[in-house]
């Protein structure tokens, strides 16, 4: 093993194991965000940049929906297909190994686009915003963001996070700012094909795409 593949593999445990500890509670309360406004518990949805998958389990364990779940790490995919055989849903999900600048789906293929966390590295949010454009079908919705589901999570977990890294209140307080509200407001007026808005609550900072 290289020291990339190295590195590449410690983080995908470090992703699962916070996943599955400190980050635990927010997947159901954002699953149940995003359905309830979508207004549907049925079709095909994709949570993109998904690391262990905990989204997408949470997303499938609260609906009927079909979900693929997309990270470009080899490492977070073989993550993800242990969880989602631990979670008993390998029927529900389709581990997929691609990049958000290049979703390996066919055009209007997708009703539901969710994406918690991941935007804050992705290099070219702009392309990604398109093929999200490109993939929904008519009708569907894309949230795509970061944040803890609700406000008492948020100021639980931003505590223990800060105890943990110093240097990690800044990159939050960064993600989370009026600058990115107004970035990301930028970009998603650029994306042709899709209206929306950029919405910051208690439950994040989330795009929301309508098509």
């Amino acid at each position: 093993m290289t020291d990339n593949e190295r590195s590449e593999n410690e983080k995908s445990d470090g992703m699962d194991r916070i996943a599955k500890t400190l980050f635990a509670p927010i997947y159901p309360v954002l699953a149940g965000y995003f359905l309830d406004r979508f207004g549907r518990r049925d079709g095909v949805c994709i949570d993109l940049g998904s690391g262990p998958g905990s989204l997408a389990i949470a997303v499938a364990q609260s609906s009927s929906m079909m979900v693929w779940a997309l990270d470009k790490s080899e490492d977070a995919v073989r993550k993800m297909q242990e969880n989602i055989a631990g979670a008993g849903l390998t029927d529900r999900i389709t581990p997929l190994h691609g990049d958000v600048v290049q979703i390996p789906l066919p055009d209007t293929s997708v009703d539901l686009v969710v994406s918690r966390g991941s935007i804050f590295f992705w290099e070219d949010v702009h392309a990604a915003f398109c093929e999200t454009a490109r993939i929904l079908r008519p009708g569907g919705m894309a949230f795509i963001g970061g944040g803890f589901g609700s406000a008492e999570l948020r100021d639980q977990i931003v505590v223990k996070m800060m105890e943990r890294r110093s240097d990690w209140e800044p990159f939050y307080r960064k993600n989370m700012s009026p600058e990115t509200v107004a970035l990301l407001n930028e970009e998603l007026a650029r994306t042709n094909g899709v209206h929306g808005e950029v919405i910051r609550d208690d439950s994040g900072i989330w795009v929301v795409m309508r098509k």
